[in-house]
């Protein structure tokens, strides 16, 4: 059976600062692997299971930059070579564990968990905004109990905010508004405007301003898992929808999704803002705030797992508001099928 998630794609496995002088186990594409940072503060990231009698090298410690097994003391190096067995000097030279491709940007910790021949680092998905000085903000990581296509579903349609975030982000004009959806060969645009609206409670405390604004959501795809949303309000006709958001606030809703297995993932978001930089009680209030929000996705999307596990064979029915959704999953369909070509799976049948 093939699983829903290309391996040949960057994941994001954890915040920068998750990873220390300590092992980091985590399970990303259904693969178990174990992260800590060596001495010079480079990542490594090896599977977590030990040559020898496959116990989780997470169980074991850090001595120096290498692994050393809980069970039977093997030492693996951060390239996953086996240094040391006990009672012998010889070491067998097929003794090494898989080592993964690692690149940090953006804050997060990406792994490679395909071909290593084709981790290429210019593949990274672009959340700049999480790191750039021109922006501040903060997130957090959720383990939803959800296939991670539900949450890109769920970020590529934000109708459901005028009935899941209806008392902060969410009203009436969300679901009324008219919507374009542009796509590419692996990224899919959906904006929507919506002008001279009443801000829902959000907005209205960041912008500050009373009266009618132009609200912008303009929701940019990047398969297999990234979704960064720029998002913002501006007083009614100060020019935002020609280009002038001089007179408003601007932020950037960073999210981007790593399968676990095929029913759970860890979901990384930020809030990034260009305003009011230099308040760190703001950051806080709104990462705290957006929290909050995301719970409320969180429920939605886990109850809708549960009613597909107890369906199997229910098919979803789409809406014209699911364009975007529809072509995300479109794209993602293909690297799954471009890593498992159907003769490829016939003959493995």
């Amino acid at each position: 059976m093939t699983r829903p998630f290309p391996m040949n794609a960057w994941y994001a496995a954890a915040w920068d600062a998750d990873i220390k002088r300590a092992l980091f186990p985590r399970t990303i594409c259904g693969k178990h692997v174990v992260m800590y940072r060596q001495a010079d503060g480079q990542v490594t990231a090896l599977e977590d299971a030990c040559w020898h009698r496959l116990v989780p090298l997470s169980k074991g410690r850090l001595e120096g930059d290498h692994v050393v097994c809980g069970y039977h003391g093997l030492k693996f190096n951060p390239s996953g070579r086996c240094t040391f067995m006990p009672s012998q000097e010889t070491i067998n030279p097929s003794a090494s564990v898989r080592a993964y491709p690692v690149v940090e940007r953006h804050r997060f910790v990406w792994l490679w968990m395909g071909d290593p021949a084709m981790a290429d680092p210019a593949l990274v998905p672009d959340m700049h905004w999480n790191d750039d000085p021109a922006w501040a903000g903060d997130g957090k990581t959720i383990h939803v109990k959800c296939d991670y296509r539900l949450v890109v579903d769920n970020l590529m349609d934000l109708t459901h905010e005028t009935f899941v975030h209806g008392g902060s982000i969410g009203n009436d004009a969300v679901a009324e508004a008219p919507f374009d959806v542009t796509h590419g060969d692996k990224t899919v645009t959906v904006t929507r405007w919506m002008k001279g609206i009443e801000p829902p409670p959000f907005w209205a405390a960041q912008l500050q301003k009373p009266g009618p604004v132009d609200r912008w959501q303009i929701i940019h795809f990047q398969a297999p898992g990234t979704v960064n949303i720029d998002v913002g309000v501006a007083p009614a006709g100060t020019g935002a929808p020609e280009g002038d958001r001089s007179q408003g606030v601007n932020g950037y809703v960073l999210n981007t999704m790593s399968p676990e297995t095929e029913t759970t993932c860890h979901y990384f978001w930020a809030f990034a803002r260009n305003y009011r930089r230099t308040e760190q009680r703001l950051t806080t209030e709104i990462r705290e705030g957006v929290s909050g929000i995301f719970r409320e996705d969180e429920v939605i999307l886990e109850a809708q797992q549960r009613a597909i596990d107890e369906h199997p064979d229910r098919v979803f029915y789409n809406l014209n508001i699911d364009a975007g959704a529809m072509w995300a999953r479109r794209m993602i369909d293909r690297m799954v099928i471009r890593e498992n070509p159907p003769s490829a799976m016939q003959a493995a049948e």
